[in-house]
């Protein structure tokens, strides 16, 4: 059964792997987990993975630089195989506030079309709740209606939109 977990190098296989998988989202070039760490170079994520999950997990106590905010990342896991990632935004800058919001997934490209995003987001909303985020915002761009699917069904409501951007509620349970 898929579950969230911590990063872990057990893992690194996986995510390696998922690494060379062609991403038809972005007009196939190869799949980056951890898009909102595009600042990691791949390189160094091959030769370092200790130090890659380290990193991933120093950034809950510490933002990565300067204007940024500190994220729980959270991997979505089946056995030894990384099918995708949660990051969970601790708070918002006005940038996020303007697009990512406080929660941030993918799923690697061989495990899309299974459930996954919508199971892996309604588990990171307890993990939310913990910190202390009620409601989560979350935002997509209007036109991915995957996207806006995998959120409604995770019970989030839109909020607003103004052609290109939506924006939209969950509730984590934190406050209630």
């Amino acid at each position: 059964m898929p579950h969230l977990v911590y990063p872990d190098v057990r893992y690194r296989d996986s995510f390696l792997a998922a690494l060379g998988e062609p991403d038809p989202l972005a007009a196939g070039a190869p799949f980056r987990p951890d898009s909102d760490r595009v600042d990691i170079p791949l390189a160094r994520i091959r030769s370092d993975f200790a130090g890659y999950v380290a990193q991933r997990h120093a950034e809950a106590h510490e933002p990565p630089w300067p204007g940024a905010v500190t994220a729980t990342a959270l991997w979505w896991v089946e056995g030894e195989e990384y099918l995708g990632r949660v990051s969970i935004r601790h708070e918002l800058s006005d940038a996020l506030r303007s697009h990512g919001g406080h929660l941030g997934y993918e799923v690697r490209p061989s495990a899309r079309g299974r459930g996954h995003a919508t199971a892996m987001l309604r588990a990171a909303l307890p993990w939310a709740a913990k910190l202390g985020i009620d409601p989560a915002l979350m935002t997509c761009d209007v036109i991915n209606v995957a996207s806006r699917r995998v959120i409604e069904k995770s019970g989030g409501s839109l909020v607003d939109e103004d052609g290109e951007t939506c924006w939209y509620h969950l509730p984590t349970g934190a406050s209630g």
